[in-house]
């Protein structure tokens, strides 16, 4: 019996020294780890946010110009807390904004979305950053696997007209995909509401 325990009690001092041995590594990698990883996120997002302005169109550093939206855009915008305005400016002054929105009516869900809007307002570009569309179907609206939503690259809440901000199926001027309906049809109307927002807030959104 006393074999029996001190064998017990030896087993148990093993797995503990284990345990703190391998929580202490665990730290250790964190904390060596941890400033490349968030320097990585960093690049990422400034890269996937560049990638709805045009190429030398702003000199600031984006991430540094963010100002959080307010109660009001997180609502028209679908957002969550959080959410976020990135002012891209050139010699100092504001000539455009990249605006964190969602579309909540996607097939699988929301579908969230960065657009680059230009102070004039027209659209600089669009492109999807999450979704969980179905297979195939969600390809449409990703740029790496269909070119369908640079068709945005340009637009204005002037040009197409209000009543043509539509997937042509539902008598507007956008592509889509036969079978593949909602997931572009989510995706106009979320940018169209972005163009509504700017228009409503431009001193929110670049500035006073």
């Amino acid at each position: 019996m006393k074999t029996m325990l001190q064998n017990g009690v030896r087993g148990a001092l093993t797995l503990l020294v284990f345990a703190l041995t391998f929580t202490a590594l665990m730290a250790g990698t964190y904390t060596l780890t941890k400033d490349i990883v968030l320097g990585n996120e960093k690049a990422a997002k400034v890269a996937l946010i560049a990638q709805v302005l045009p190429a030398g169109s702003f000199d600031n550093q984006l991430l540094d110009d963010a100002v959080a939206q307010d109660a009001a855009a997180l609502k028209q915008l679908n957002n969550e807390a959080g959410s976020q305005i990135y002012r891209a400016k050139k010699a100092g002054q504001t000539v455009a904004a990249v605006i964190e929105t969602v579309a909540p009516d996607g097939y699988s869900g929301k579908i969230k979305l960065l657009v680059g809007v230009s102070k004039s307002g027209q659209v600089l570009g669009v492109r999807v950053v999450a979704h969980k569309e179905t297979p195939g179907l969600g390809d449409y609206i990703d740029v790496l696997k269909s070119k369908w939503i640079l068709g945005f690259d340009g637009k204005s809440l002037a040009a197409p007209a209000a009543s043509e901000w539509k997937v042509k199926k539902d008598g507007g001027v956008f592509d889509y995909t036969a079978g593949a309906t909602i997931s572009p049809r989510a995706v106009v109307k979320a940018v169209k509401n972005t163009l509504d927002y700017v228009a409503a807030q431009p001193a929110v959104v670049f500035g006073a």
